[in-house]
């Protein structure tokens, strides 16, 4: 171990006689103090970054002596909020034996002073929480944050389903610092070269896909930035690639909510249903089961659909519509469903004699059908069916 240490920039090498005046220098010349590190975090993709870190910090002793780990309260759930539901990243630090400070707000919180020293280095990885100017402030290396996107598109906490959703090619990861005011705006110190990354199997990748691709580097490209010394400043920024065209216009990756599983059958096609079903989970209506049931609800009843199938239409043949009014006849041509979009119909196969199928005519004028649901209040799956009866019901008259 070099038992010299650069006191200051342009200033005498000294003998370190304590870890105040002690500094760490790689074999690459970047000097710095031992990094004091909190890590905030809370799933996978931040557990694979912690990681991590801590492997490196055996690999190159002196860089770092110490990672405090800051997560969210786990949240009650279950029948009667009985079982707590813990951020995954709390039992991975539990496991790696770092200490744990769970907080739901930074107001009045200090952070912990490792062997009497102050944090030095803030970093910040699927967190949720904002970090405040005053710790960042307060940390001599400032801050920095893993990102699982090209920034500046799909800037927000949730990169990985908008990156589906959307439709692009490729993705990747950015090394950013942390920016005192505003999430995701940091100087930009690494990402993911040209071309980026392209999407696996696109047709069928679902976000939890695109965690395990990108996790591990993620935690590597982090583990690279600080050992070349990208969080020291001045910082050198590197100039973004975002896989889109100059003219293309950059998406907010905003927190999921329910209402993006809320079907539009006026505008949504049939590919936009299997893309939101595969990325997001069981999607939902509440106008189906009021229509197949003629009943006038002052709250309209939910139905979550579990699965999907587009229909051949040339084997199919309706023996209701929306109205319950219309002859036998059967779907030859997309002219013959427009006046149908966004309606639910009863089908019939061409061969047999099997029970009536629930479709609906999408606004790209497929027929799709839902393979299982869920009538809000109902036991789980048994509602196709129940709709089927509903339906036939009305169309009877009974």
């Amino acid at each position: 171990m070099n038992l010299l240490c650069r006191v200051g920039f342009n200033k005498y090498l000294l003998p370190y006689s304590s870890n105040k005046l002690r500094r760490f220098s790689s074999r690459s010349g970047v000097v710095h103090d031992p990094l004091r590190i909190l890590f905030c975090g809370s799933d996978a993709f931040s557990i694979a970054s912690l990681e991590a870190l801590n492997r490196d910090r055996k690999h190159r002793p002196g860089s770092s002596s110490s990672i405090d780990v800051v997560c969210r309260p786990g949240k009650r759930v279950g029948r009667g909020l009985k079982a707590i539901r813990e951020v995954p990243i709390k039992k991975a630090a539990q496991d790696i034996g770092l200490p744990i400070h769970e907080i739901d707000t930074f107001k009045g919180w200090q952070p912990p002073a490792p062997q009497g020293q102050p944090i030095n280095l803030v970093i910040a990885v699927s967190f949720g929480l904002f970090i405040p100017a005053r710790i960042l402030s307060n940390a001599k290396y400032g801050g920095l944050n893993a990102h699982p996107s090209l920034l500046p598109d799909l800037w927000g906490p949730a990169p990985l389903h908008h990156t589906l959703l959307q439709r692009r090619s490729v993705t990747g990861v950015t090394i950013q610092t942390l920016h005192p005011k505003h999430f995701d705006q940091g100087a930009i110190l690494a990402q993911t070269p040209p071309p980026g990354i392209p999407i696996p199997n696109p047709e069928t990748c679902v976000p939890d896909d695109l965690l395990d691709l990108l996790a591990p580097i993620g935690g590597s490209m982090l583990v690279d930035s600080i050992a070349k010394g990208r969080f020291l400043t001045p910082h050198q920024s590197c100039k973004p690639f975002t896989g889109l065209p100059e003219s293309a216009e950059l998406h907010h990756a905003r927190k999921i909510a329910s209402q993006d599983r809320h079907i539009d059958w006026r505008t949504w096609t049939s590919d936009e249903i299997l893309l939101r079903q595969r990325v997001l989970g069981n999607l939902w209506d509440d106008v189906t089961y009021d229509q197949c049931s003629q009943l006038s609800q002052a709250k309209p009843t939910r139905v979550l659909y579990h699965g999907w199938e587009i229909l051949d239409q040339s084997s199919q043949r309706v023996i209701s519509d929306e109205t319950y009014a219309s002859p036998s006849y059967t779907l030859e041509s997309e002219a013959s469903l427009k006046s149908f979009r966004g309606a639910h119909i009863l089908l019939a196969a061409e061969s047999g004699n099997c029970e009536p199928a629930l479709g609906f005519v999408t606004a790209d004028s497929k027929v799709i059908r839902p393979t299982s649901a869920t009538i809000e209040g109902k036991p789980r799956g048994e509602g196709v069916s129940e709709l089927v009866n509903l339906a036939k019901r009305k169309g009877s008259g009974l």
